[in-house]
């Protein structure tokens, strides 16, 4: 180890240089009780796990303002029902959640449009009733994400726009 120029040294010391020590302690290895090891387990009501997914509040909260919700419709429902979309959709590409799942997620739903079939209106409006309500209503909210085919994840968001209002049951899986 060098000394600062100003430490004093006697000059008949000699140089010192670095020793390594004498054991060397062996690596880390996750061998701790509740480490997983391999992927993350999948069931019922386990979700779809993946990193910082608190992000998605962000997301919606800044989304808030283009919801686009008919009457007896609550733009919290359509939030968390599609944010739970885009969870999922994150989660299968291993990453973050970002603005493109949950426009996704909005579009596919039909809440970015106010020209909405009369179908979706009613297919949606039942699903999504009270489900901001995650307490009461995580079983639904659930449902919502895991009803959605996983071919309909990996689009882009923009095919998926442009798939709607036409494709609609295709998109969400809904009814088939």
């Amino acid at each position: 180890m060098a000394a600062p120029r100003y430490a004093p040294t006697p000059v008949t010391e000699p140089a010192r240089s670095y020793d390594s020590p004498d054991h060397v302690p062996a690596p880390w290895e996750p061998d701790r009780k509740a480490e997983i090891e391999g992927r993350q387990p999948a069931g019922a009501r386990l979700g779809y796990q993946g990193p910082d997914q608190g992000y998605v509040m962000t997301l919606a909260s800044r989304a808030r303002g283009r919801v686009v919700v008919q009457a007896g419709e609550s733009v919290d429902d359509a939030l968390r029902g599609c944010s739970l979309v885009a969870l999922r959709r994150a989660s299968l590409f291993g990453r973050a959640p970002m603005v493109h799942d949950l426009t996704l997620a909005l579009s596919i739903w039909g809440f970015l449009s106010s020209d909405v079939p009369a179908e979706l209106l009613a297919a949606r409006r039942d699903l999504f009733e009270g489900v901001h309500n995650a307490a009461h209503h995580y079983a639904e909210g659930r449902a919502i994400a895991d009803m959605v085919p996983e071919a309909t994840l990996r689009l882009s968001h923009t095919e998926a726009a442009a798939r709607m209002p036409g494709a609609w049951r295709e998109l969400t899986g809904f009814g088939g």
